[in-house]
């Protein structure tokens, strides 16, 4: 099965740094366009950043500066490198791309979200 499975959220106390991998696992060819969402509870899912597939990167207002994504396409991985946490940080932070798959012996492009991963930054 196609999918991308975050990992790496956990507890930090804020100042500190985290880093997130988003892995896509099953017949994958390579990776597209990926981004990295956040949700805290009762608000809407918002972009963090995205990464193109040149490694261009653009980044939410509120990151700029602290957060840096890139891209290992051996891998068929991307990374949130978060530094220089807030508790405003504090979310559930999602990946989502468009992934080049197998299937039914035929190559597709489609979009992916994985299941997401929870950051918490305490004060």
């Amino acid at each position: 099965q196609v999918q991308l499975v975050e990992s790496g959220g956990g507890l930090v106390q804020a100042g500190g740094s985290l880093r997130l991998s988003c892995a896509a696992s099953g017949s994958i060819a390579s990776i597209g366009a990926m981004g990295w969402y956040r949700q805290a509870p009762g608000k809407q899912r918002e972009l963090v950043g995205s990464i193109n597939s040149d490694d261009s990167t653009n980044y939410a207002d509120s990151v700029k500066g602290r957060f840096t994504i890139s891209r290992d396409n051996a891998k068929n991985t991307v990374y949130l490198q978060m530094n220089s946490l807030k508790p405003e940080d504090t979310a559930v932070y999602y990946c989502n791309g468009n992934l080049m798959s197998l299937r039914g012996g035929r190559l597709r492009n489609d979009n992916y979200w994985g299941q997401g991963t929870q950051v918490t930054v305490s004060s």
